[in-house]
């Protein structure tokens, strides 16, 4: 990224807001707080950080909102609603990306649905492909624990705060653990490996022969090794 030398704005993430107006779904606000509308669907970066329920003070009284922060040609930051279908369909399809997708320039992408309802769909500008998720049963889908996990696999596991492990009174580390532990058993036993076969690969890899001993960024590392095996 080039730095222009000389008088200019103030060198700050630039906040985008989803809400789906007639011929928009996200903006931008202006000094005297006006909509910017931004006509454009897809914003393409790379993702750098993620913060959930962040609570912020609005007109309206105290609201909870997820932050996604993207470098492109300069900082943004995306801002939803928690409980909006952009936030968790943004939830759901990263928590579909490998570490290593990542790692590389991804397209966040706003698709509006009924009435006031935006999605957001994830693209890889390379290959042009789509990442796609799946909405069944996400009515009994435990969120927080989602959350929990995507924010561990983006923002990195020594970088969460203490007070950042539980976002609610319902969801803890342990239990972010035990649903990183549930999925790789759904993987290993579509793989058909064995419980010798498990053990073998995470000594040689981690020097250990439990997933139990893993971290929440190992066991993340090998959900992705297992999905890999999988395609």
């Amino acid at each position: 990224m080039n730095v222009k030398l000389g008088f200019g704005s103030i060198p700050k993430p630039q906040y985008v807001f989803v809400n789906r107006e007639n011929d928009y779904c996200w903006y931008m606000l202006a000094e005297d707080k006006k909509h910017i509308p931004i006509y454009e669907k897809a914003l393409t970066g790379v993702i750098t950080a993620i913060e959930v329920n962040k609570k912020i003070e609005t007109s309206f009284g105290e609201s909870e909102k997820t932050d996604l922060y993207i470098l492109a040609d300069k900082p943004y930051i995306v801002r939803s609603g928690s409980d909006s279908y952009f936030s968790k369909s943004l939830l759901l399809s990263l928590d579909a990306l490998t570490l290593e997708q990542l790692r590389h320039p991804l397209t966040i992408a706003v698709s509006p649905g009924d009435k006031k309802v935006v999605f957001c769909n994830i693209y890889d500008p390379v290959s042009y492909r789509s990442i796609g998720v799946s909405w069944d049963g996400y009515k009994e889908l435990n969120w927080q624990a989602l959350e929990q996990k995507v924010s561990v696999k983006i923002n990195g596991h020594q970088n969460i705060k203490p007070e950042q492990i539980q976002t609610s009174s319902n969801t803890s580390q342990s239990e972010l653990h035990a649903v990183l532990i549930a999925q790789t058993d759904t993987y290993l036993a579509q793989l058909n490996w064995s419980p010798e076969q498990g053990r073998e690969y995470l000594q040689q890899k981690y020097g250990r022969r439990s997933r139990h001993h893993l971290s929440d960024t190992e066991l993340l590392d090998f959900i992705d090794f297992l999905k890999l095996q999988l395609t």
